[in-house]
């Protein structure tokens, strides 16, 4: 059996071995062509080293990260990997790898030379832990965002401190960065400041309770307007018997009908929506070390991260009362959609969770509605069983929101990261659970639950034409794949004059390899787009399948891979955007570019 090679310092658990098409490219001489661009490569990062394990296509490295704390909710440092026990669907596991809160330290880097641009770790986010705010404009109704945009401008006048960093996203349909990331309270102030609220795209606007419950609120309140018991012939000339009365009923009832159906749309594209954002910031995120905090300051999250587990709503249920032949025709629309809700988008939700954890993302919902009496009891179930899979926190039901804020902030603190490989090689698409305990007394431990033991790229339904795609379209780069471009003008790029040159140095530990004829075999795609406007206008692609015998394999490793693509420079053309894939693994990294 062959084997893949993964040499990240944390290989994550959605890797795979793919069988790809004979080679289409052919690298000459590497090492001459290496040297011609260490004028620009980058530094390398320096930091914590954790092992750079073999994995064979059987076995998959799973990553936790684990915040303990005493009972005041403050970090218990100086604890060992012999502290720490992990258990897989009850079997004890062995720990791999293991970084300590202190160890999650990275300095900051020297500048990029002019015309050089770079993913790599260092450039993204140097220095401290990394938090992301996600403000959910998408499913927050208009009022609650003003007042979750408020209490975040007094989280940063009170209570943000020196040396935290952190980035500020929006979700209004697409993903959008408001601020990339900077540990200046002042420039993340400005920021926010603005951000304003938005009005919702589909369907109802998100209200207390939104998301599949509430399709029978809403529709209840449509038809509560000239229902059946309403007095609905006072005024039109009806005798009481039916007549007008009767067809005004029916009217109310269609109309409700569709209202239901509207909502139902609503929320669904309004789930599509928000799995899309939260693929964009595996993307974004994944290739960086360590934890990731992600504060969702949101009114409802239209899905739960383990949808077979998911409590049944009060729509659904009422389908199946004996009441079944009594209910209006717009109730029997909530509850069947209400069911069908439940298990549209099952393969979707389930990758999407597998990428979050081979990201290190936690998710931390913050209830954007703050203290309220009509706030739904299963929208803040769902909030608490997205923070319990990611290994995050839930703050629902608050007035001083900014607070939950902050305990994110806390946690990164007191992290410490463990690997450790399955006893069950078995990848099976199946749920595992996963409990961690700390042998030491009076501490509290929080992790993610389980996961899938998903290969997404393996799935039937993944293309990895529109995984590119949607990479080429994120607003800041992707890391998953690190690497560094200098972009060649027409006049410079002698390969091919007229032409944008791109050289790309690819960062050869964040890519994946199996073992072929002796040597070390690579599968990559490179891709060069030139867009204005957000339309494309021009673009490349160019693959390298190729086997290395062991001495260049070491080269590439040392020094990184090299290769060059030409792409049309056409007139108008304002940003390049270059994106690596590693089809061994499915990640991806990506730059936008300045047009030369």
């Amino acid at each position: 059996m062959k084997r893949v090679y993964n040499h990240r310092r944390f290989p994550g658990e959605c890797m795979y071995k793919r069988r790809n098409t004979p080679p289409l490219f052919f690298l000459p001489f590497l090492l001459c062509a290496i040297l011609l661009l260490t004028a620009w490569q980058s530094p390398a990062p320096t930091g914590p080293e954790l092992p750079a394990p073999t994995i064979r296509v059987s076995t998959h490295m799973v990553l936790l990260d684990v915040v303990v704390t005493d009972k005041q909710g403050k970090a218990v440092n100086g604890l060992k990997p012999e502290d720490f026990t992990v258990e897989e669907n009850g079997k004890t596991q062995k720990i791999a790898a293991f970084v300590s809160p202190s160890e999650n330290k990275f300095p900051e880097p020297a500048a990029l030379p002019p015309g050089i641009y770079s993913n790599k770790l260092q450039y993204r986010s140097p220095g401290a832990a990394i938090t992301v705010m996600l403000l959910d404009a998408l499913n927050t109704a208009y009022s609650d965002q003003a007042y979750a945009r408020g209490q975040m401008l007094k989280f940063l006048q009170e209570q943000y401190r020196p040396g935290q960093r952190m980035a500020v996203f929006a979700l209004t349909g697409p993903l959008w960065v408001l601020q990339d990331f900077t540990s200046d309270p002042q420039v993340l102030y400005t920021a926010l400041q603005r951000y304003k609220p938005e009005l919702q795209k589909f369907g109802t606007a998100p209200t207390s309770g939104s998301g599949p419950a509430a399709v029978t609120m809403t529709a209840a309140a449509n038809a509560s307007v000239a229902g059946p018991d309403a007095n609905v012939d006072s005024g039109l000339g009806g005798n009481g018997g039916g007549g007008s009365g009767e067809l005004i009923a029916q009217a109310q009832s269609a109309i409700a009908h569709f209202n239901a159906i509207e909502i139902a749309y609503g929320n669904d594209q309004r789930a599509v929506l928000t799995l899309a954002a939260l693929n964009s910031l595996a993307r974004i995120l994944g290739g960086m070390p360590g934890r990731k905090n992600v504060i969702w300051v949101t009114g409802n999250i239209p899905f739960s991260l383990i949808m077979e587990n998911q409590t049944v709503t009060n729509a659904e249920l009422a389908e199946d009362l004996p009441s079944l032949n009594t209910r209006r025709v717009e109730q029997h629309a909530a509850g069947n959609y209400a069911a069908t809700f439940r298990e549209a988008h099952l393969d979707e939700i389930r990758d999407t969770e597998c990428r979050l954890s081979s990201a290190q993302i936690a998710l931390y919902p913050v209830d954007a509605r703050g203290l309220s009496v009509s706030t739904s009891i299963d929208s803040q179930e769902i909030m608490r069983d997205v923070a319990r899979e990611t290994g995050g926190r839930a703050y629902v039901n608050q007035n001083e929101i900014r607070f939950g804020v902050q305990r994110a902030f806390d946690d990164l603190n007191a992290t410490y990261t463990l690997g450790y490989y399955p006893e069950n090689k078995k990848y099976d698409g199946k749920y595992r659970t996963v409990k961690v305990k700390v042998k030491q007394s009076g501490v509290d431990v929080q992790a993610r639950e389980g996961y899938y033991a998903v290969e997404p790229t393996r799935e039937k339904h993944y293309n990895p034409d529109q995984v590119v795609a949607a990479a080429l379209q994120d607003t800041i780069p992707d890391t998953q794949v690190t690497f560094s471009a200098r972009v060649l003008g027409p006049s410079e790029n002698k390969s091919a004059p007229g032409k944008i040159g791109v050289d790309y140095l690819v960062d050869a530990t964040t890519l994946s390899t199996e073992d072929a004829n002796g040597g070390k075999r690579f599968n990559i795609d490179f891709y060069a787009t030139v867009f204005a406007n957000g339309k494309m206008m021009a673009e490349h692609s160019m693959k390298i399948d190729k086997t290395f015998d062991a001495a260049t394999y070491q080269q590439i490793v040392q020094h990184g891979l090299l290769t060059h693509v030409d792409v049309d420079a056409p007139a108008g053309g304002k940003r390049l955007h270059l994106a690596v894939r590693d089809n061994q693994s499915g990640l991806v990294g990506t730059l936008s570019a300045s047009m030369p």
